[in-house]
């Protein structure tokens, strides 16, 4: 049995600049441009064991226990999800439903700012909430290249717009992960997690406003917002006040599709009564775009309305997808197929062979480390069924279908292995405490902490790749301290995961996941470059309301005790 150490050199800083340096080094190697993702992950991976090996004092072959063991998870389910989340994306285009798409988009609005609010915001929250884990940024990244943005700005905006729905992703699971290390007790879960989505929906609906009028404004700059900003307003508030109502109300599993289709179907309503006085055609950022430069010439979009044949065709995939996403997302649907369809590994000589000890957990407390290898009930496994069906449906053979998947598989195959090194990094910086001194360093800043341990969520997905692998890291440190403090626990354990979605834009997983989507490989630096701002400027605005939030009245009163 080995206990994790946290001060490892006798330090706090210079046991978290050694904490630092592997996540670093990936983000300093990966924004240079001049080294790969998958070569700045692997040098990553490596340099993180030598980390947790000589720094932080981990067995040497636990260290490469939980490398093998994070390499293996990346590709089940994240890597999975990407796979076959292209390989419908190829089917709709080979089969000319995905130009279809298009001009069914067109039909709504041709104006690209508009149509970031329809794909991007709305589409993809919807997607988020039915399967979360890289699925919305690989499908509307998907839609948005093919409906001919520049690379960068497809990628880019992606990120963007999956933030303010991310705490809700996957019908609800970061609150059931964050619920599952704050509550005391097994029984105390259930009610934790509806105080906690509770709370979150007190924190987020602001930024569910303001996340629109960004995206757009990082598109088409000030003026460009601003013409259009009663569509913007429409789609904020659709989304913002159902998140509100479903959250606090209702549960916190059904919050981001419930609050998605309410907002699609609003931005669609609106935009039969109203139009921008000029449409904004353009399909790269405004300003500097270097994607632009290679791009192919993109058709011109043919107008001619679409019959109800071709817009149920065109619709046919994305329907089926939702149909089954919303299934494979049910909690009962789950319960069955794990109960079947299953293989748990206990790795050997890591599961419940490492200790998690105080500040971080209340007592030492065992890390599990297991492979569960769920695979019917894997998100990626359900987007490949759905592919199979639409693809049946319109008319592909099986050896067809074999043959495109072989060249999706040809096609994802580097960034496959990019987002295995990148979960490797992840569980090993879990299992060897190296995340947890980084965590106690934002936990020591006092009076500041509802603002810094909001960033300690964003820290945490910047790092993992998921707010429901850093509201499990961080939850009960953010319980422990905030006690200590004075502060309520369920506004911080809430700040943990509103703070986290905005790092979502910067982990490398999605950035992997918005690259593979829109066919821009080799400049993940560039769309590293393009987010980070966004992602640090917003990260500290939910910092600056959590802080008001737990001082200033009136803001006090939404707080939950």
């Amino acid at each position: 049995m080995w206990n994790q150490v946290y001060n490892p050199l006798n330090s706090p800083v210079l046991s978290t600049i050694a904490a630092a340096i592997p996540v670093v080094t990936l983000l300093v190697l990966i924004a240079s441009g001049k080294v790969k993702a998958h070569i700045a992950a692997i040098i990553a991976v490596v340099l993180t064991n030598l980390i947790a090996i000589y720094v932080f004092t981990m067995p040497p072959g636990m260290s490469i226990r939980a490398s093998v063991l994070g390499i293996v998870s990346g590709f089940f389910p994240i890597g999975w999800i990407v796979l076959n989340v292209i390989f419908l994306y190829r089917i709709t285009v080979v089969t000319g439903k995905f130009e279809l798409l298009k001009r069914a988009v067109g039909g709504v609005t041709e104006d690209r700012r508009l149509q970031l609010l329809l794909i991007a915001f709305s589409f993809g929250a919807f997607f988020e909430g039915a399967s979360g884990f890289g699925t919305p940024v690989a499908v509307t990244g998907a839609v948005l290249i093919g409906l001919g943005f520049s690379p960068l700005a497809a990628s880019g905006l992606s990120l963007i717009a999956n933030t303010a729905p991310v705490a809700y992703g996957a019908l609800g699971t970061p609150i059931q992960g964050l619920a599952s290390v704050m509550a005391s007790t097994p029984d105390q879960v259930g009610p934790l997690a509806y105080q906690l989505g509770a709370m979150v929906g007190r924190q987020l609906p602001v930024f569910s406003l303001i996340v629109p009028f960004w995206v757009v404004w990082a598109f088409a700059g000030w003026k460009g917002m601003k013409d259009v900003w009663p569509a913007i307003l429409v789609t904020g508030v659709s989304f913002a006040i159902p998140q509100f109502v479903i959250s606090n109300f209702i549960n916190p599993w059904i919050v981001d599709i419930g609050a998605s289709l309410i907002s699609m179907g609003c931005l669609i309503l609106f935009l039969k009564v109203w139009q921008p006085k000029q449409l904004w055609l353009s399909p790269a950022l405004r300003g500097t775009d270097e994607s632009a430069a290679t791009m192919t010439a993109p058709k011109t979009l043919d107008k001619t309305p679409l019959t109800q044949a071709e817009l149920w065709s065109a619709l046919l995939p994305w329907i089926i997808v939702c149909v089954v996403m919303l299934i494979w997302g049910n909690g009962a649907f789950k319960s069955w197929a794990n109960s079947i369809f299953v293989w748990n590994y206990e790795v050997p000589e890591l599961d419940k062979m490492i200790n998690k000890v105080p500040p971080v957990a209340a007592k030492a407390t065992a890390e599990r480390a297991i492979f569960g290898f769920t695979y019917l009930s894997f998100t990626g496994t359900g987007m490949l069924i759905a592919a199979i069906i639409s693809g049946a449906l319109m008319g592909f053979s099986p050896a067809k279908m074999l043959a495109e998947y072989g060249r999706t598989i040809r096609l994802c195959a580097i960034s496959l292995i990019t987002i295995s090194a990148m979960l490797a990094i992840g569980t090993l910086t879990r299992l060897s405490g190296v995340d947890a001194t980084l965590g106690l360093a934002f936990a020591a800043t006092g009076v500041l902490y509802p603002f810094f341990g909001t960033l300690l969520g964003w820290l945490g997905v910047a790092l993992t790749g998921s707010d429901t692998a850093s509201n499990i890291l961080f939850g009960n440190l953010q319980r422990i301290t905030s006690e200590q403090l004075g502060l309520s626990p369920i506004l911080m354990g809430a700040a943990n995961s509103s703070g986290g979605v905005m790092g979502k834009m910067i982990d490398a997983q999605s950035i992997v996941v918005a690259s593979t989507a829109t066919n821009w490989y080799g400049h993940e630096g560039t769309i590293l470059r393009f987010v980070f701002k966004h992602s640090i400027a917003l990260a500290c605005l939910v910092g600056l309301f959590v802080m008001l939030q737990a001082y200033v009245y009136p803001f006090t009163l939404m707080v939950l005790k």
